[in-house]
């Protein structure tokens, strides 16, 4: 996942966008209970290492997702998955702080009724916090967002989202209505994949190798329950659902 969006606002539902990009022919299921010894979690699940890029539990109304994040790689004979972190983190686990040099560099966002935080390992340091009220964009650089075309991307969209109509998600509303101003906007905005600035992209990485958008993720979470929208072929207005058995 490259990019994520919180939306923390008083007596209103939390919101998550989480958006993955990966190399397309990495194989992945879309959102259900895959996991035996964590049945109440529900996400996307990872093909190659058996992980998520984003969980939710809700019974807990708790969120958990992760994006990659720029410093000292871990060991390769002794490595393990970050998709184990959102499980973890929906489940209300706290990190394993001594397995950490074990993880490549990560910010881990878990989100829930009224509050969110962030963990950001850069390979030698962990560094954590309770976001304020507002919205912000996180990218593979941080909170703050530090490479040129995630400055285009927060540049372009975080003014549009600020100015739209604050979506008030619940069950059973069609997504367009439940996500509103938003679903525009989540749908690329009319930006071709190369742009700069486009929220849903694709490279060619040369040899074969593609690297793009391969599904967004629409979370609000309010104290009982939570919504979970899903699109698996981001820019497809047609494409997104709700997903089931989570409210």
């Amino acid at each position: 996942m490259c990019t994520a969006l919180l939306s923390i606002e008083p007596g209103l539902p939390v919101l998550l966008v989480g958006v993955r990009d990966e190399l397309v022919d990495r194989p992945w299921e879309p959102p259900g209970r895959h996991w035996r010894d964590r049945p109440e979690l529900i996400g996307g699940r990872d093909l190659q290492a058996g992980g998520t890029w984003l969980a939710v539990s809700p019974a807990n109304s708790r969120a958990g997702c992760v994006l990659n994040a720029r410093g000292q790689q871990a060991p390769e004979a002794s490595r393990l998955s970050r998709g184990v972190l959102p499980l973890r983190a929906a489940a209300g686990e706290p990190l394993d702080r001594p397995g950490l040099g074990r993880l490549d560099p990560f910010h881990l966002l878990t989100a829930e009724p009224g509050r969110a935080t962030w963990q950001s390992w850069d390979g030698s340091q962990l560094a954590q916090g309770e976001l304020p009220q507002g919205l912000h964009f996180v990218v593979n650089s941080g909170l703050a967002g530090g490479m040129a075309h995630e400055l285009a991307r927060k540049a372009h969209f975080l003014p549009k989202l600020l100015a739209a109509a604050r979506p008030d998600p619940r069950p059973g509303q069609p997504v367009k209505d439940a996500w509103g101003d938003w679903l525009p906007l989540l749908n690329g905005d009319g930006l071709g994949t190369g742009d700069d600035r486009a929220l849903i992209l694709r490279r060619d990485l040369g040899g074969g190798r593609i690297w793009g958008t391969t599904s967004i993720s629409l979370i609000a979470l309010w104290p009982g329950g939570l919504r979970y929208d899903f699109n698996g072929s981001p820019g497809d207005p047609d494409a997104w659902y709700e997903v089931g058995d989570s409210g």
